[in-house]
């Protein structure tokens, strides 16, 4: 098994590369789908924040109460590196609250707070065995919840790379200059 110090520097590696992905994304393309049925940075930086607070949000109801045995089956999950692949495209089981779209820096200061926010679980939660607490998840299988943290960090890095398709499929901005 991975351990919280393991999982928490792939955590804060995962969100580096995410946030030097969307350094690329001029401000004034943030909104810009950058084709048909394809997301914008402002909704792929919403998706990371909507599933990440659900997930920190599950994983608190989760710990109110006893673990439940996992069956000898559910043990198994598909690995980390096919979220991080992008190998197999997925639609997102949660849909994206347009509410929450607004400009660049208001949303990435939102994704670190996030991200803040689950630092600060896995510490309140350091003391307790996280491996006997498990949710399902919609495709990879039933994880516990230290496997729910490194997907957050896996997951992160599977759209880093998205965000960088966005930029390279995003319309050059050339700047002028004003004599």
């Amino acid at each position: 098994m991975t351990s919280l110090k393991d999982i928490s520097e792939n955590l804060a590696r995962a969100q580096r590369e995410f946030l030097a992905a969307a350094d690329h994304i001029p401000s004034q393309q943030w909104n810009a789908s950058p084709g048909e049925g394809r997301w914008s940075a402002a909704e792929l930086v919403c998706h990371l924040i909507m599933v990440e607070r659900l997930i920190i949000r599950n994983a608190d109801k989760l710990l109110q109460r006893p673990p439940t045995p996992r069956p000898f089956l559910k043990r198994f999950h598909l690995p980390m590196a096919l979220v991080e692949s992008r190998l197999i495209r997925r639609k997102t089981p949660i849909p994206l609250d347009p509410n929450q779209l607004c400009e660049k820096e208001k949303m990435l200061a939102q994704l670190r707070e996030v991200r803040e926010r689950t630092f600060i679980f896995i510490g309140e939660t350091s003391g307790k065995n996280l491996k006997k607490y498990c949710m399902p998840h919609p495709f990879l299988g039933t994880l516990n919840t230290y496997e729910w943290f490194q997907m957050i960090a896996s997951h992160e890095l599977r759209h880093a790379k998205q965000m960088k398709e966005i930029s390279l499929s995003l319309p050059k901005i050339v700047a002028t200059s004003h004599k």
